[in-house]
C-alpha cells in the first residue's frame, strides 16, 4: 500500500498537470484557429519531445503489448473526437452547458473503473458527487445564460458525445499509466490524435496548413502546457491515485481557466460563476479526502499483461533449475 505522502505527490502532480490545462484552455481561444488545426498542431509539436524521453523507458522494459498499442490507439483518437466535439458544441448550446456537460465525466469514469476494474467508488464521493456537478453548472454560467447557442438539440447531441469520448480518454489514459510505460503509451495516443485530427479536419471546419506565426506561437504554449505538462502528468500521477480522486482533482480545468481567463482576457466573471468555482473546491476536497487513502486496484480479471508475463518467466525458470539439478546429480555421481 502506498504512503500517504506518495498519495499527496500524486495529488499535486495531478493539481499542477489541471492547472496547466486549464491555462491551454486560455491559448487556444488566443491562438484563434480551427479545432482540428489546434489538435494536430499541438500533438505534433509534443511528440518528439514524448518519443525522446519514452526511449529510455523502452530500452528498460519490454515493449508494449498489442493489448496495450491497441488503448493507446483508441485513446488517442478519443482524444481528437472529444477536442472536435467540444469545439463544435461550443457556439450550437453555449459554453456553459457544453462545459457542464463535458465535465461529467467526473460521475463517468469512476463509473467505468468500478465497472470494468471493480474499483470501489466510496460513500462519501457519491454524496458530494450533487455538489460537484452543481458546482460546474454555476462556474460555467449555465443558470444566467441558459441555452445560447444557435442550435441546441445539435449541440447537446455533440457535447454529450464529447463527455463520452472524455471519459473514455481519461479512463484509457489512466490505465495506460497502470502499465508501466506510460511514455510509449502517451507517445502513441498522441501520433493517433494527430492522423484522426488531420483526417477528419477538411471535413470538420477545415484544416490550416500553415496557420501563421502568430497563431503558430500560441499553439506551441499550447503544446508545452497541455501536452508535455498537463495531460503528461495526468498520465503519470492519475494512475496512482482512485478514479474518483483523480476526476474530481480534473475539475480544477474550469475552475483554472474561469481564474485565468479574468487575468488574461481581462474577462469578468459572475458572483455565482465565482460562487460555483469555491463550490466545485469545496466539494473536490470532500469527495477526495477519504478515498485517497485507498490506492487504486485493479481486478484480478483484468491483472495486467507485465505481471503475468513475469510470473510465467518465473516459472520456466523454476522448472530449468529443477532440470538442470536433475541432469548434473547423475554426473556428479559418475565423476
Amino acid at each position: 500500500m502506498r504512503s500517504p505522502s506518495t498519495h499527496l505527490k500524486s495529488q499535486s502532480g495531478l493539481v499542477f498537470g489541471a492547472l496547466c490545462l486549464s491555462a491551454s484552455a486560455i491559448l487556444l481561444k488566443l491562438a484563434a484557429t480551427t479545432p482540428a488545426t489546434a489538435t494536430a498542431a499541438r500533438c505534433l509539436i509534443a511528440l518528439p519531445v514524448v518519443v525522446v524521453l519514452a526511449i529510455p523507458e523502452w530500452q528498460r522494459r519490454e515493449r508494449l503489448s498489442r493489448r496495450g498499442v491497441l488503448s493507446a490507439v483508441c485513446c488517442g483518437a478519443l482524444f481528437a473526437a472529444d477536442m472536435l466535439l467540444w469545439t463544435q458544441a461550443i457556439p450550437e448550446v453555449g459554453a456553459g452547458l457544453s462545459t457542464v456537460l463535458v465535465n461529467t465525466q467526473v460521475a463517468i469514469v469512476p463509473f467505468l473503473t468500478w465497472l470494468i476494474d471493480r474499483e470501489r467508488i466510496s460513500r462519501r464521493f457519491l454524496l458530494a458527487l450533487p455538489a460537484l456537478l452543481a458546482g460546474v453548472m454555476l462556474a460555467g454560467g449555465l443558470l444566467e445564460h441558459g441555452f445560447s447557442g444557435t442550435d441546441p438539440a445539435r449541440g447537446t447531441v455533440h457535447a454529450i458525445g464529447a463527455a463520452v469520448c472524455y471519459s473514455g480518454f481519461l479512463f484509457l489514459l489512466r490505465r495506460g499509466g497502470q502499465s508501466g510505460r506510460p511514455m510509449q503509451t502517451y507517445a502513441i495516443v498522441l501520433a493517433t490524435s494527430a492522423i484522426v485530427a488531420a483526417a477528419v479536419g477538411p471535413w470538420w471546419h477545415g484544416i490550416e496548413l500553415w496557420p501563421g506565426w502568430r497563431a503558430t506561437g500560441w499553439l506551441i504554449l499550447v503544446a508545452i502546457t497541455g501536452q508535455l505538462l498537463g495531460w503528461l502528468l495526468v498520465a503519470l500521477f492519475s494512475a496512482r491515485l482512485p478514479s474518483t480522486v483523480s476526476s474530481a482533482l480534473l475539475l480544477l480545468m474550469p475552475v483554472g481557466a474561469v481564474a485565468l481567463g479574468a487575468g488574461v482576457l481581462h474577462e469578468r466573471p459572475s458572483a455565482l460563476q465565482l460562487a460555483g468555482c469555491a463550490l466545485v473546491l469545496f466539494a473536490g476536497y470532500l469527495g477526495g479526502s477519504t478515498a485517497s487513502a485507498t490506492p487504486p486496484q485493479r481486478s484480478g480479471r483484468y491483472e495486467s499483461f507485465e505481471r503475468q508475463m513475469d510470473r510465467t518467466e518465473t516459472r520456466e525458470l523454476g522448472h530449468e533449475l529443477v532440470a538442470g539439478a536433475r541432469v548434473d546429480r547423475p554426473c556428479a555421481r559418475t565423476g
